[in-house]
């Protein structure tokens, strides 16, 4: 059974920083890519970064800079390093994985597997 559960989230001061942390099966892990998604109240769900199978990332302009995804195929684990937090940053974030080899990454609905997501408050 594929599953992928993330941690890591939590309440931060802006300018601070948080590593959310996504454990993936085997299955998963050899997909074409894995992602990070966000989504806040009253908002669809959008892409935060993804890293394809060739180790290209991919980040929304929102977050180039100060976010990173990386990955530890050993671990089948997927990391987001956030740095500079804002409060425009809150928002519930999903790890997503399965990705088609000749499907864009940028839109949710092309991944097959989802986390349950995990909570990043950013005060001001």
């Amino acid at each position: 059974q594929v599953q992928l559960v993330e941690s890591g989230g939590g309440l931060v001061q802006a300018g601070g920083s948080l590593r959310l942390s996504c454990a993936t099966s085997g299955r998963t892990a050899s997909s074409a890519g894995t992602a990070w998604f966000r989504q806040a109240p009253g908002q669809e769900r959008s892409l935060v970064a993804a890293i394809r199978s060739n180790d290209n990332t991919y980040y929304s302009d929102s977050v180039k800079g100060r976010f990173s995804i990386s990955r530890d195929n050993a671990k089948n684990t997927l990391f987001l390093q956030m740095n500079s937090l804002e409060p425009e940053d809150t928002a519930v974030y999903y790890c997503a994985g399965g990705l088609g080899y000749l499907s864009s990454y940028r839109f949710s609905g092309n991944y097959n597997y989802w986390g349950q997501g995990t909570q990043v408050t950013v005060s001001s």
